[in-house]
Formats: structure tokens, sequence, C-alpha cells
């Protein structure tokens, strides 16, 4: 590499880490400032809320230590000492009933932009987005089934988790079987399961009792974080940090799918091993998100969009960019959820209203992408 070269790669290398910088900045500053936003206001000293941020901290690690040491028979009620300077109805508001909502807020956005990107990478669709292999679509088959036959939340999230999962090895295994080009295999048979799928969601929502069962099928397919609770996280957490970690390491190899299948074969790259590899990641962070919030849509079709005018199109930066800012596009869009209105707006009618728009701009554009 020549002095120049060398000189604009480490430039635009400096650029791009800045850039993440920058999202990882504002995402902190949103993440601290949606505890202030709501209809119960905080009345805290900057000591004290720093206090009460270490308080959830340990409480975190606390639970994360008993979670791996239960096997071991090792348990810890608390890790550090936190003197308590603030009310009881301070810790409530913050740590049980915000703290919550909020780092679900930046999980399931991280999770859905994150699975949008890689989608669009794998397939060379820059309008693929999670619920292209119908993961969604099963997650609201699940939920509604769990939902007419009267089981508890804890069931309903679990419901919609392995249905999205099962819905995915179906499309899966008729787009593997299916002769001709597999990635075109793999979309179709995604709609063809989706639309089945959402047939049966209808039809539950038919004979769903009107008083009861068809409002809160309702209201879960809109999308909502309302009533998130720590056990919902800790459900959570780990599919999407086993979907996402492998997602990290190997995001550069992304880059090489690209370029298109052979090339990439040429370069030594088995692209249906990588393609299954990201396709199973993306599916288990996708079923996570969506058993968890509902039926939030846009958030992995917009996000990495706007992250390739803002980064580039390489994957060693697009991915990190995606989650920063999927995180904080989500946590945004639920703070105007849940303080708009006296009545909170379901969060999947919000990003909607911003995805269908921008939707449209795509399709403007010049190539047809962003």
């Amino acid at each position: 590499m020549t002095r120049p070269a060398a000189k604009l790669h480490n430039d635009r290398t400096a650029s791009g880490r800045g850039r993440l910088w920058a999202l990882a900045v504002l995402l902190l500053a949103v993440f601290f400032a949606s505890f202030f936003l709501g209809r119960y206001g905080v009345s805290l000293t900057p000591g004290q809320f720093l206090g009460l941020m270490a308080e959830g901290l340990q409480r975190l690690l606390t639970a994360a230590v008993n979670w791996v040491g239960k096997p071991f028979g090792f348990a810890a009620e608390r890790l550090f000492a936190v003197p308590v300077t603030w009310e009881p109805i301070m810790e409530t508001i913050v740590l049980n009933i915000r703290m919550p909502r909020i780092l679900m807020a930046c999980l399931v956005g991280c999770c859905l932009a994150s699975a949008g990107a890689c989608y669009q990478g794998v397939f060379q669709n820059p309008m693929a987005a999670p619920d292209l292999l119908g993961a969604s679509t099963g997650a609201c088959l699940g939920a509604a089934l769990a939902i007419l036959y009267g089981r508890s939340s804890a069931v309903i999230t679990l419901y919609a988790f392995f249905f999205s999962l099962l819905t995915v090895l179906l499309v899966f295994v008729i787009g593997q079987r299916a002769p001709g080009q597999k990635v075109v295999n793999l979309i179709l048979a995604g709609i063809m399961v989706s639309s089945l799928f959402s047939a049966g969601t209808s039809y539950i929502k038919l004979v769903a009792d009107p008083g009861s069962k068809l409002p809160e099928i309702t209201y879960w397919l809109m999308g909502s974080l309302s009533g998130t609770r720590g056990v919902d996280i800790r459900f959570a957490v780990l599919p999407m940090a086993l979907g996402l970690i492998p997602l990290l390491l190997i995001r550069w190899r992304l880059n090489l799918l690209t370029l298109g299948e052979e090339e990439a074969r040429a370069l030594g790259i088995n692209t249906a091993l990588l393609r299954l590899i990201v396709v199973v990641c993306s599916t288990l962070i996708t079923a996570a998100a969506v058993s968890v919030s509902g039926l939030i849509g846009w958030v992995g079709l917009v996000i990495p969009h706007l992250c390739r005018r803002y980064i580039g199109n390489d994957y060693r930066k697009l991915l990190p960019a995606s989650m920063l800012f999927g995180a904080t596009f989500l946590l945004l869009v639920d703070n105007i959820s849940r303080n708009l209105l006296a009545v909170e707006i379901p969060i999947g009618i919000l990003t909607a209203f911003i995805g269908a728009p921008f939707f449209i701009y795509l399709m403007h554009q010049k190539g047809g992408g962003a």
C-alpha cells in the first residue's frame, strides 16, 4: 500500500471510529434522559441519581453472578454496598418501573436493527427486514394462541419465542428442499409461510372472545414495552447475547458476501455455512426481541439504511453502528409513545409512521437503495 493510500485508509478508519463513539455518546445521553421523562416526576439530585444508577448496576451484577453460580451452589445477596440517600418512591419509579423498560427498548432496538443489517447483506436485498423469513409472523401466531387459551404473560413470551424459531426452521427446510437457487427459495418460502401463519392469527382473532381475549391479542400485535419487568430482561438477554456475539465476531465476512456468491467462494469463503450462521443468529435475536415486545416493524429496515449513509457499507463499522443507533432510535420512540398523549401509544404504530414514509423515500432513490 502506497503512503497516500495508507494515509487515506487511516483517515477513514479514524473517522469511522469517531462516528461510532458519537453514536455511543448519543445513546448514553438518551438513556439517562429517559429516566426523567414520564407521567411521574423524578426529583433527584445528581448525586442521588448516580447512587440509584449504582444500585441498579449492583442488582444487575448480583443477578448475573447468582445466575452463573446457581448450578455450583453459589449465591450472593449484594456485591457492594450503596448508601441510600433517596426516597423509596424514587427507587420504585427509577429502578422498578423505568429501568427495565429503558433497558428493554435498547436491547430490542439493537437486535432488530442488527438483524435487518445482516439480512440485507446475506440476501443482497436493501429491502430485507428481520421478518423476511417469518420470525415475526410466527411469534404473533404463538402469542395469539397463548392468549386465546388464557396463559400467563411468561407463557405468552415463551410461545412467541418458540413459534418464531419453529417458523424460520420450517421456512429453511422448505427452501432447502425446493429446486433452484437457495437464497431465492428461502425468500419465497418465507413469504408463503408468513402468509399462512398470518391467516392463522387472523382466524384466532375471529374466534377469540371480543370482550377480553381479542383486545389483548390486538394490543400485543401492535407492539409495546409497557409493563416490562426484570424477568423479561432475564429471559431475553441470553438468546440475544448468543445471537449478537457471533454476528459481531464474523461481521467482516459479511463484506465478502456482498461481493456476490462466486466472488466470495473464490476468496475461500464457505458461503452456505456463513449464510446459515448469520440466518440462525439473526433469527435468534429477532425471536427474542419480538417475543418480549410484540410486533415492532420498520426498525430493521430503516436503521441499517440510515447507518449506511452515516458510516458507509463496511460491516465492521456498519453492524456496531446499527446496534447503537437501533437502541437509540427505539428508546426515543418509546419515550414519545409514553409521553405524547395521556394514553400510551403502542410503539409499533409510531415506528410504522416513521418507517412507511422512509420506505417511499427509498423507492424514489436512484437504484432503489440507500
